[in-house]
């Protein structure tokens, strides 16, 4: 090989070296050039993220995630696009993180990397409180049973949920088939299952977390029955393809679990400490 030809493909190594580094960090580059970081959430899943009186979205995943980008220096807001949107991937630049109640499916995991598991909740059934037949999952079999789309529960009704991480329990149906009832909000879904068991629903597949809060406030209207039907191990998500956005992420949330914030988050919000350790 001439020097002239040697000297070329130097050049060229080089080159790539330096394109691979300019793009590697895009989002960590982008939230702290335009000083904002763009958060996405759920719009109708309290106590984790919700709007209140005031019209602005608030809940644990709202406060973590402001913390998060006060510690990284820079501002936060907050987009609430329908659930389905969000699992979706593809972000391309509309949101840099989503601190909101995700759990990692294999068809998520195509889309969308998972960074770290910040806390863990239970699935469970939910019924019309004058409803005396359903006890439990295995008595859903022939029921109009809601929840909310692009969920896991729904996957879970439709039989379809794979929790693809490692050590996920291994998620069982003893139930044979259900009608799914699926949603654009569980806001909806808890109105309709209100009006009477069977009128258009009779159960809905929920996080407990979220349950528990619409269960004491009308505890006349809704309750809880059986063991909760899986574990859902909660992760934060971001798009595909930057590692020094999530190293830094990992980073932040080390020291907000070590220092004791993540927990008095959950305490604020859920009334105990759900919070996995970093």
């Amino acid at each position: 090989m001439s020097t002239k030809i040697r000297l070329a493909a130097l050049a060229i190594t080089a080159l790539a070296g330096l394109a691979t580094v300019a793009t590697a960090g895009e989002t960590l580059d982008r939230v702290m050039n335009n000083k904002v970081m763009m958060e996405t959430t759920d719009r109708a899943y309290p106590p984790f993220s919700y709007i209140d009186d005031k019209g602005e979205v608030v809940g644990f995943d709202v406060d973590v995630a402001r913390e998060f980008a006060k510690r990284l220096g820079v501002d936060m807001k907050v987009e609430t696009p329908s659930w389905e949107i969000i699992t979706a991937g593809n972000w391309k630049g509309r949101w840099d993180i989503c601190v909101c109640s995700m759990t990692p499916t294999k068809e998520r995991a195509e889309v969308l990397d998972f960074v770290l598991q910040y806390y863990s909740a239970p699935a469970i059934v939910v019924v019309n409180a004058d409803n005396n037949d359903i006890k439990g999952a295995a008595d859903l079999n022939g029921k109009k049973v809601g929840a909310q789309a692009g969920t896991t529960y729904e996957k879970y009704i439709l039989k379809d949920l794979v929790i693809d991480i490692p050590g996920a329990e291994k998620v069982t149906y003893p139930f044979a088939e259900v009608t799914p009832v699926p949603y654009d909000s569980e806001d909806t879904a808890f109105q309709d299952l209100a009006l009477g068991s069977g009128k258009r629903l009779d159960a809905i597949v929920s996080n407990y977390l979220t349950a528990i809060d619409r269960v004491k406030k009308a505890p006349d209207k809704f309750k809880i029955v059986g063991d909760p039907v899986f574990g859902e191990p909660i992760w934060v998500s971001v798009d595909k393809g930057d590692p020094e956005w999530q190293a830094k992420i990992k980073e932040i949330f080390k020291q907000m679990s070590d220092d004791g914030t993540l927990k008095a988050l959950s305490e604020k919000w859920v009334g105990r400490d759900i919070t996995t350790k970093q």
